[in-house]
């Protein structure tokens, strides 16, 4: 019963969706680090700088301060730490509309290319079983011979 339970485990941890799902994790998981190292590094130190060298990680409103007693820590609320999240979110959002939208586009140049092929694909004419004459699918009567044709 267990061999039979991780048999079926394994068949389904290889299935192709879910091995794509989880390269797409892995991958989002690093693309993440790297905008919140680009908002943290290169984004917000410059603005920092610009606003009277302020560090937006280090930004808070302290309600209760720490005092010398083991027991009583600081409670703060961090907004500074809010704010580079929220411009991470915003950089991300960005690139999966940009990703989103380039494969919008090359789907419906694919979607036209498909139509156009299938176009060109279907008959235009065909050939009356009477006089063996060329004529229009849409036909319901040969024009050469008057015949009546049957869709």
């Amino acid at each position: 019963m267990i061999k039979n339970f991780f048999n079926e485990f394994k068949t389904f941890a290889m299935r192709g969706n879910v091995m794509d799902m989880a390269v797409g994790i892995i991958i989002g998981a690093a693309f993440g680090k790297i905008v919140t190292s680009m908002v943290e590094d290169v984004i917000m130190p410059p603005i920092g700088w610009v606003l009277g060298n302020v560090d937006f990680s280090d930004l808070k409103l302290v309600l209760v301060k720490a005092s010398k007693d083991p027991d009583v820590a600081e409670v703060a609320i961090k907004y500074g730490a809010f704010i580079n999240t929220v411009i991470s979110f915003i950089i991300v959002a960005f690139a999966v509309f940009i990703l989103i939208k380039a494969i919008n586009t090359l789907q419906a140049k694919m979607l036209k290319a498909q139509a156009d092929e299938a176009a060109k694909a279907a008959p235009t004419t065909k050939k009356c079983p009477f006089c063996c004459s060329e004529i229009p699918v849409e036909a319901t009567r040969c024009p050469h011979c008057t015949s009546e044709l049957k869709k």
